[in-house]
Order: structure tokens, then sequence, then C-alpha cells
């Protein structure tokens, strides 16, 4: 018997699933797992079937049949594997990626270990999300008491304790590293080893002149801010988002360098603190793997708000001048100076492997340094996996917490599991909030799909309306002709409590008709998702409240 994967065109629900399972039947297929949302069926066929009989039995059923791939079987259960070895699963890294992991192999029975250099937790509990997002709120407040856009309200901000707020940040976040960290060790029994990780050969690792071995690996070690060459950089103090959220002064001019979601959250949080804030962009348009209609709306927002944001920057040198940073710009051939008290380097991320000593190991990297996995999160070498950030995929932790799972399956219980990140939603916590999920516009066309897309400006929502904030856009790509929902993009105060619905639509395959056809409740922001289906082919603004 041969496993097999294939890709399946035209399946839209559990009774189509059971078609194409018939239709394998009738071959002499076994095992057979068909599903509709990810477009395939999974088999095994007797030695003498070939797999052509398959597809030909697939496509007189009335579906398309696609490439088929064989799927080798995987070692048995690392459990089972014979040898003399420290422990089953070594872990690399202790963040999202590395607990998820050590949580499940510990529930196969695995002797596991995670070895850390440097702070428990990882980078979202310690220096990403939970840090940021709490003085992102900080400032929200302080934006909002100094402004509001509703008459008979007199509100007003005093000066800024940014020392107070950052020993309250910090607070929260040994507070959350305790609990959803440290304590776990503990709790699910695995142990936690210090010190620098160096692999020795392809099944051991050294750690303060310890060697160890270990029947599988997990490279689980994240990424840390990458800084651009740009002359002059090296010789002046900068921040990046690290340090930055550790300032104890505010500064009054901050620029930035970069607008991806890290420049703009955090160039919006000292903004709405009180600092005077520069972004400064290479490309023509922020976000430019966005949706133009979700750039444009961002731009509009952000300069409503009066932060100075210059795109087609070309970076000459940056120099220290007193006490300011001066950075040298060329604006479509205009030269300028923005000068600033701090600068952040903002400009995307770099993975942690220079002192894996990875070539012992026979582990390959990209030409980013990301460590190369396939769909299984196996590296070259097949005892040893990766997960999270250090593979460069989607900068998310639950994209991080998601893939050490599935590493610990295929590893530890042997499993085969196929990582699919076809519908990871994305969430920029700026003011207002982007979130998005699926396909742009421009990748469902890449990818074939004759597109229907509906744009529902933010001032079609009751929501928006009555919150007097309507600078923003709900945004639907749909196939056109099954009116698969394929993409949703959202600029909007909550939108990232919206986008997870969204998901569901795109990861189960739901239609513009079937988020019509759900009730949506009124004065929230997540109306907009069944305003925007109905803009599909009505005038929403014509419509009475509730009308849809």
């Amino acid at each position: 018997m041969k496993k097999y994967r294939i890709h399946v065109q035209g399946m839209t629900c559990s009774g189509c699933e059971e078609h194409v399972a018939t239709a394998l039947e009738s071959i002499g297929a076994v095992n057979i797992e068909a599903s509709f949302r990810r477009n395939e069926a999974t088999f095994e066929l007797p030695d003498d079937v070939d797999i052509k009989t398959a597809q030909k039995a697939i496509n007189e059923a009335q579906y398309q049949s696609g490439d088929a791939e064989v799927l080798e079987p995987h070692d048995a259960p690392v459990l089972g594997d014979e040898g003399d070895y420290d422990y089953d699963f070594l872990i690399i890294g202790s963040g999202g990626a590395a607990f998820s992991a050590a949580i499940q192999a510990v529930e196969y029975g695995a002797k596991v270990a995670i070895i850390e250099r440097g702070t428990v937790g990882g980078t979202c509990v310690n220096i990403g999300c939970v840090p940021s997002k709490t003085l992102l709120r900080a400032g929200e407040i302080n934006h909002i008491a100094k402004s509001n856009a509703f008459l008979g309200l007199a509100t007003s901000a005093g000066t800024v304790d940014l020392e107070q707020l950052v020993k309250q940040k910090d607070e929260l976040v040994t507070e959350m590293r305790e609990q959803k960290y440290e304590h776990l060790i503990g709790e699910y029994g695995f142990e936690l080893i210090r010190g620098e990780a160096k692999f020795v050969d392809e099944k051991t690792i050294e750690v303060g002149g310890r060697k160890l071995t270990a029947k599988r690996f997990l490279i689980a070690t994240g990424a840390r801010p990458s800084v651009p060459d740009i002359q002059g950089l090296k010789d002046v103090e900068y921040l990046t988002s690290t340090s930055l959220l550790d300032l104890k002064q505010l500064p009054k001019t901050l620029a930035v360098i970069g607008s991806g979601y890290i420049a703009m959250e955090l160039g919006q949080l000292f903004h709405n603190l009180g600092s005077k804030v520069t972004l400064l962009q290479r490309s023509p348009r922020i976000l430019k793997e966005y949706d133009p209609e979700i750039s444009e709306a961002v731009t509009k927002a952000i300069t409503e708000q009066g932060m100075n944001l210059i795109t087609g920057v070309t970076y000459e040198r940056i120099e220290a001048s007193g006490n300011l940073k001066q950075v040298h710009i060329s604006v479509y051939g205009e030269k300028k100076i923005i000068e600033a008290e701090q600068l952040l380097i903002a400009t995307g991320r770099k993975p942690n492997t220079e002192t894996l000593n990875l070539r012992a190991a026979n582990v390959n990297i990209g030409t980013k340094g990301e460590i190369i996995v396939d769909d299984f999160l196996i590296t070259s070498n097949p005892r040893i996996y990766a997960a999270g950030d250090v593979t460069m995929g989607p900068q998310f932790v639950y994209v991080a917490a998601y893939q050490g799972r599935i590493a610990a399956d295929n590893a530890i219980g042997g499993l085969e599991k196929k990582v699919n990140l076809e519908a990871v939603p994305g969430v920029t916590f700026t003011s207002p909030s982007i979130a998005t999920v699926g396909l742009t516009e421009e990748q469902a066309k890449a990818k074939g799909y004759e597109v229907k897309t509906s744009v529902l400006p933010l001032d079609s929502v009751p929501r928006a309306l009555v919150n007097r904030e309507t600078t923003g856009l709900f945004k639907l790509v749909a196939d056109s002709k099954s009116l698969k929902v394929l993409g949703v993009h959202i600029v909007a105060e909550n939108a990232g409590d919206v986008i997870y619905a969204a998901t569901l639509a795109v990861k189960f395959g739901l239609t513009v008709e079937d988020l019509r056809d759900s009730l949506a409740p009124y004065l929230t922001m997540a109306e907009g998702l069944k305003l925007a289906a109905l803009t599909l082919n009505k005038d929403v603004s014509k419509l009475s409240c509730c009308a849809g």
C-alpha cells in the first residue's frame, strides 16, 4: 500500500466529500479522507493500482483532480527508537513554539528538556506582544483624554510619566511570564537547561561544556530586530522595538525608520503619549503587502491624527548633532534632513541561528539565515525540526505555538501532520486597527481566481457612526463563480476582534451568501462583515437599520 494526497477542485460540501470517497473506494482505495475545505483527499492504494486510476475516478465523479503526492511513511513514534539517548526531545528556545511542543511531547510520555540562554518565555511575553499592547492601551487612553469627538465632554490629560508606565508594564510581564511559562515547567515535568546550545553533530548538542544527545530536536530560537545597512547608523545611538519599550523619558521627537506593523504600532504609541513622530518608508506606500484600499485608509487615519509620514525615501546617511539624530534622506530626488531626539529602527526581524553551528548538524538555512523546513516542519536533517519565527514564516506567537504542537506530534508521535497556513489572521494594533486574513485581491488573481470584491467604507457601519470614528473600511475578496470568501481585510476599531469570524469563513470555505444569511448583532463592528457581503450587489446606504 502507498499513501497519497491529491488536490481536488469542485468540492463544496460534505456531500461532495462522500462522492469523492465513493469514487476512490470503487478502485480499491482505503483509509480515505476527503476535505472540501482543504480541497484535497488522502487515501491508500494497493501497489498494483496506479495513481492515474484514482485521478480518473475523481474526474468521472465530476470533480477535477490535480497533482498527487506520495506521503512517505514517517518513522515509528520516537519512543520506540532504539539507542541510548539522554532525552527523547531536546528543544532549543523557550518561547511559544518551544512550550507548545514541550507540553505536547510530555503528553506522549517523552523525556523532554528546553534549553534557554536568556530569559524564559521568548519574544511575545517579554519584549513583544504583551509589553507593547499594554503600553498601546495606555497611549489610546491618553489620546482620547486629550481629544474626543463628543460635544459636551470636557476631558484632559496631564503630563505622561513614562517611567511609571514602564514599571507597571514590567510588573505585568513578570506576572505573565511566571504564570504562562515558568510555572508550567514544573506543572508538566520537563527540564529547563540554562545556557547556549551548539550542535556538535547530527544527534548531539553542547550546552555549557556539557554534551547532550536526543532522539529528536526542535529549534525554536525565534528572531530579533534586523538593522539595515545605512551609512553612519552604527555610529549613533538608536532604539529597536526592544529598547524603545524600556525608555524612562518620553522623547519630544521620534523618527521611525520602517513602516511595517512594528513601526506603525510603536510610532503611534509614542504619538499618543505626546511625542512628535515621523515615519520614514522606502516604498511609495505603507503596508505595501496589503490591498491598496487598506494602505490608503491607514495613511488617511495616521495623517488625520497628526503623525508625519514620508514615503519614497532613500537613506543617504545618519549622524549625530548634539542631542539630536539627523537622518539625511532623498525623497524623489529632493534632499531632506529629519531631526529627532530618538531614532527607532523597525525594519523587520532576523532569525536567531548564528550560534547554533547548524552545519555540524547538516541543517540547511536560507538566504536570510532562516531554517528551511518542509510541510511537516522537518529540516534537512530528519532528526531535527524547526518552528516559529526562526523559520521566518508568519511572525505571530499563535502561529509559533501551532507549529510547535505539530512538530511534537510528528517528531514524537510519529504522525504526518502538515502545517496549513492558508487562513492565518494578522492584526496590527494601531488606532484604527488593521486586521486581515486570507488572500488579497492581487494574490487571489495570481492564483487564477476570477475575483469579485466589495469595499465598504466605515461610515456605512452603524457602530462606527455612533463611535464617531469613521475612517476605515471592510473589504471582501471572493471567488466570482462560487462566491467563496477568499480574504477579508479590515481597518476599524476592534478589527482584531472581528477578524476571528472572518478567519472561520475563510478556513471553512463559507460563501458571501453564508455571511448574508447569518444574523449579525446590530451596533457591533462585526456587523460590518455582513454589510460588506451585502455590498456585493446592494447599496447598503439605502437600507434601513438591520434590513440586511
